[in-house]
């Protein structure tokens, strides 16, 4: 069976599609203009993209994100994406209904093939200006706690959730009197956010580069029961 022209190609990385390409952007000619007006009058795609409702839904949404997601900036649109662990579908049933929410458009969510892990993927408009995160790296992000969630303990709680749930791993080992709940992130100013707002709740943690830990054994059920760590129940 012959092997298809796009097989493992884009228009990037094609050359005679990529001129075409080029040509028709060059030309003004957009071959998807009548589909997307006639999307835009159904209401498959939207036609105005307003503000993003704060909720407790958003605030872990801004969470998970800065936690194991990423924005992609393409031409006329952006990607988010978030990746779980295939061993746990429920982490990708939850967000993926989150997602769909919020921005009224369920994503895809795909097991990669060379990996363990789901990729839960949405394109639309506006994704990184709307979330307030940049797209590409964000190791050297300065990140700021946006007011509404800092104000707010039911949002702050969700916030720290989201984050939790993307980055964050307990152990308890009877044998040596040892428990630890662990959040771990190399970006210094999402780890110093999680260490203030713990703080606030009343938990010490304890403070290493990249690492916020919880080791008390009743503080690390009472973290758990705060932010449904890993329950799926609800």
């Amino acid at each position: 069976m012959p092997k298809g022209w796009s097989k493992g190609e884009t228009k990037e990385t094609h050359e005679s599609v990529k001129k075409i390409s080029n040509t028709m952007r060059e030309r003004g000619v957009d071959n998807f203009k009548e589909w997307r007006e006639e999307a835009k009058r159904s209401g498959r795609i939207p036609s105005e993209y307003p503000e993003l409702e704060h909720s407790g839904d958003l605030a872990e949404l801004i969470g998970v994100v800065l936690g194991d997601g990423h924005i992609y900036s393409h031409d006329r649109c952006d990607g988010l994406r978030i990746v779980g662990n295939a061993n746990n579908p429920q982490f990708a049933e939850r967000y993926a209904g989150i997602i769909e929410k919020i921005f009224s458009k369920r994503p895809s969510v795909i097991k990669r093939s060379r990996e363990h892990a789901l990729n839960i993927t949405l394109y639309q408009k506006h994704i990184s200006s709307r979330l307030g995160i940049p797209t590409g790296s964000r190791l050297e992000y300065g990140f700021k706690l946006p007011e509404w969630i800092e104000d707010s303990s039911e949002y702050s709680i969700r916030f720290l959730r989201g984050l939790y749930e993307a980055e964050g791993s307990v152990s308890h080992h009877e044998g040596t009197y040892t428990h630890k709940l662990i959040f771990s992130n190399k970006n210094l100013s999402i780890t110093d956010a999680v260490l203030r707002l713990l703080s606030r709740f009343g938990f010490h943690p304890h403070y290493s580069p990249y690492q916020v830990q919880i080791s008390r054994k009743e503080e690390v059920q009472n973290l758990q029961d705060l932010l449904q760590f890993r329950d799926y129940s609800s």
